[in-house]
């Protein structure tokens, strides 16, 4: 089989496609032969050593992947050869062929792409951790999303109106209109206006319910002093590249309650709500009641390309890897390709 393996961390440059032995199943775990495997902010991290999980080299990149079963070990009980299934596996995805521990694979409905699936586990993962399990989101609520045009971003935009809320979409680089076409009520250029200023404008000046804060940087103060009595602020990633100091006087003076997001935390200690909640996320997407967005498709050979994109803060939605030898490059507006 063909894997893309990161041989040293210096960036997207290090990750070669070469052949390799097809991996055998362990008595609790499957074989998937990969059609689809997504890319996050993540690994463009993890492929120079930055990320917090240093896996020893050579790995893979790609920590979610969609495919069919080929094999499975002899203590797995109910998944079936042939079936169309979605893993997070954490690292190692961009590969022809895994194995996965029987616990995470999840099901793919009829009607749902392999390249949608496999770009589901971190993104909506991540928001229905954050807005159910941590923020209690309710029906009404308003919601400001910082970074809302990228995957985390969008997936955050798109369950929070799933689930009531009013969203207020906070995004840079002219990609608003991704955003209102992904449900979002109101769409704030935080590179043109002062952010504070407008999230308090477009609430009457109570502030926002909760905000939902993937990049951190320079907009994470002002998204904070934005946030109403008694409010909720989701740290959720740092995409900006910086770790903000919080004024803990204005935490203190409005009530604040400052939420740490560690999805895969969560899902390491309870995998069944993981399974959940991917179950559920599945059954919208089939359902029509959420279309996640795929900025495009590159086949494997060209992963390294995909990466760069991610760096240069190029992509609105998801970038997924094709395992199709002769895939070219595919852009896609919408959710099911």
């Amino acid at each position: 089989m063909r894997a893309a393996l990161i041989k040293s961390l210096d960036g997207p440059d290090s990750i070669v496609v070469e052949d390799m032995d097809d991996p055998t199943a362990g008595p609790d775990e499957v074989i998937v032969r990969v059609e689809a495997a997504a890319l996050n902010f993540m690994d463009t991290l993890i492929c120079r050593g930055r990320y917090q999980v240093r896996p020893a080299l050579p790995f893979s990149p790609s920590a979610e992947i969609a495919g069919i079963v080929e094999r499975v070990g002899e203590d797995v009980g109910e998944i079936e050869v042939g079936a169309r299934v979605a893993a997070f596996v954490g690292y190692g995805g961009a590969r022809e062929k895994v194995a996965v521990p029987a616990a995470r694979i999840v099901i793919v409905p009829e009607g749902v792409a392999s390249a949608v699936a496999a770009g589901i586990s971190v993104t909506y993962g991540t928001a229905m951790h954050g807005l159910g399990d941590r923020a209690r989101l309710a029906p009404s609520e308003t919601v400001a999303v910082l970074g809302a045009s990228g995957g985390a971003g969008l997936a955050a935009v798109e369950l929070a109106k799933l689930m009531g809320a009013r969203v207020l979409a906070c995004t840079g680089g002219g990609k608003g209109e991704v955003c209102r076409t992904h449900g979002a009520d109101v769409v704030i250029d935080y590179d043109s206006v002062d952010l504070k200023e407008a999230l308090r404008s477009e609430t009457g000046g109570v502030g926002v319910d909760i905000v939902y804060d993937c990049v951190g940087g320079p907009y994470a103060e002002a998204a904070l002093r934005a946030t109403r009595w008694q409010g909720r602020y989701l740290v959720v990633g740092f995409a900006a590249g910086s770790v903000p100091a919080m004024p803990l006087n204005h935490v203190m003076l409005r009530g604040v309650d400052v939420l740490g997001v560690n999805w895969g935390e969560a899902v390491r200690r309870a995998p069944e709500g993981h399974r959940a909640a991917m179950r559920a996320v599945l059954g919208w997407i089939a359902e029509g009641r959420l279309a996640p967005r795929i900025h495009a498709q590159y086949p494997l050979s060209r992963i390294a390309d995909a990466i760069r994109a991610l760096d240069e803060r190029k992509v609105a939605g998801k970038v997924v890897i094709t395992m199709t030898p002769d895939a070219g490059q595919r852009t896609d507006a919408g959710g099911n390709p």
